[in-house]
């Protein structure tokens, strides 16, 4: 099979940045399914494991995933050779920058019939991490009716914030405040639902007041936590949760003491990594959002599609991901030149 690959650690201008290979087609366990992968998305992630670990030998990078299930595994249920199928893939195994993956049938589910195959892939990683950001970590309620409570998203035009932001405006009950700084990212984020948006250049707190809206009770922050925390336990009403997903060097959680305030990690590759007894909770997961998507509750979040899978394409998808400040998801569908 064909696939994109990485040795070694290299600057994303480097021509073997990203590659192309000639794998063996892999071969599915007795729970997994083989998929042919028809369309993928672009990640932190991805970048994050290519300039920071050397690999045993070629990896494949990749997590986000649409395509059609081409064989399933012994102990497969619910899936069949021809299903279109969406998922996120685990952390310890081979990514989805293939013409081939093999994945663990509890965390996939069938693809949105409403979105092109390169629409679906710009959700299932960012869906998983926002609705297990949402309602586990953060424990906010899905309701309709107003709780008074208030969110605030911290890189809201982001993969994650722009999904996010959908599920906390529409499934539940919360003022959604979102961050963002220039003017397109304003309208991204508003258009996705966020009731309020201030601006992440100046100190949030001002903003907030001149709003007029009751203190925050939940923060979702997705980039640059350590630059902004300290403003967050400030604005953090008693008692209040702040969420995270990004990797601050350090953090001194003390200040968070006297508020009583509660700090959660999401990180949605967890219940693959440790095979938890709820894995097929993210299977479960996949199938309401693909519902809420062809319900028209939920869209896709694509923002760029750079053309097929290949590795000169997935280099450029990178590279605008390193250089930060972007809106929504980067996509790439179909194997080819």
């Amino acid at each position: 099979m064909k696939a994109i690959v990485y040795k070694e650690p290299q600057q994303i201008d480097h021509p073997e940045a990203l590659l192309e290979m000639e794998l063996p087609d892999p071969e599915p366990g007795p729970s997994d399914l083989l998929v042919r992968v028809a369309a993928v998305s672009v990640n932190p992630v991805d970048y994050k494991i290519r300039q920071g670990v050397t690999p045993d030998g070629p990896r494949v990078l990749g997590w986000d995933a649409v395509g059609e299930v081409l064989s399933t595994g012994a102990d497969v249920k619910g899936f069949e050779p021809g299903d279109r199928v969406w998922y996120a893939g685990a952390f310890s195994r081979p990514g989805s920058n293939a013409e081939l993956q093999c994945v663990d049938a509890r965390i996939v589910s069938r693809a949105p019939t409403s979105l092109s195959d390169a629409e679906a892939a710009a959700l299932p990683l960012t869906a998983i991490t926002a609705w297990e950001l949402l309602f586990e970590r953060l424990a906010i309620k899905p309701t309709k009716a107003p709780t008074g409570e208030v969110l605030l998203i911290s890189g809201a035009a982001g993969g994650v914030g722009s999904i996010l932001l959908q599920l906390a405006s529409r499934l539940t009950g919360v003022t959604v405040v979102a961050t963002a700084g220039r003017a397109e990212s304003r309208e991204w984020v508003q258009s996705l639902g966020a009731h309020h948006v201030v601006d992440y250049h100046e100190p949030l707190a001002p903003q907030l007041a001149k709003l007029g809206v009751p203190p925050v009770t939940h923060v979702a922050s997705l980039t640059h936590t350590d630059v902004y925390f300290p403003q967050f336990v400030e604005l953090l009403a008693p008692f209040g949760h702040l969420a995270l997903i990004d990797d601050p060097p350090s953090l001194d959680i003390s200040a968070m003491k006297l508020r009583s305030l509660s700090l959660h990690w999401e990180f949605m590759f967890s219940r693959s990594m440790f095979e938890t007894p709820d894995m097929n909770a993210q299977g479960r997961l996949l199938a309401e959002v693909a519902a809420l998507v062809d319900a028209g509750v939920l869209r896709t979040t694509m923002a760029q599609h750079l053309g097929s899978i290949n590795a000169e394409n997935l280099r450029r998808g990178h590279a605008l991901l390193e250089k930060g400040g972007g809106r929504g998801k980067v996509v790439l569908a179909g194997f080819g030149g």
